[in-house]
């Protein structure tokens, strides 16, 4: 497990609540779609990530991580593990303070290298299963 709860808890709480989601898109068949949801829901700031850069869920996206003009706290990853690591040294290289690779997206080279960048990083999670059980 990659991520105890301790982190998943600090992420989800602490960390702050303007969360980079790269890979989503306005593709309600996506599972990026349905997590960015539950993250609003839960008084997060949802900011779209895609090479498309479409409003998503009333936010405005951006092609990369390097195009958002503000801070972003959680970058929250929806891509195939080959392209997983490069998106977490983008999330290091904005300032992010935390890396969340989603369900299926294991990269345990970019797990090591982010947590020395001194990130807080959880791997092959959802956000959207964790954060109810918070309560």
């Amino acid at each position: 497990m990659y991520g105890d709860s301790a982190t998943v808890r600090k992420i989800l709480t602490e960390l702050g609540d303007t969360w980079a989601v790269v890979g989503l898109s306005t593709n309600e068949r996506r599972a990026a779609y349905g997590v960015a949801k539950v993250l609003q829901r839960y008084g997060k700031r949802v900011v779209p990530v895609h090479p498309k850069a479409e409003t998503v869920h009333g936010e405005k996206g951006y092609a990369s991580l390097s195009d958002i003009p503000f801070d972003v706290d959680v970058v929250d990853v929806f891509v195939n593990s080959d392209l997983a690591g490069p998106v977490a040294g983008e999330a290091a290289a904005i300032g992010a303070k935390a890396v969340w690779f989603q369900l299926g997206v294991i990269d345990e080279a970019a797990y090591e290298r982010t947590r020395a960048a001194g990130l807080d990083m959880v791997m092959d999670r959802c956000p959207a299963i964790e954060i109810p059980k918070l309560g």
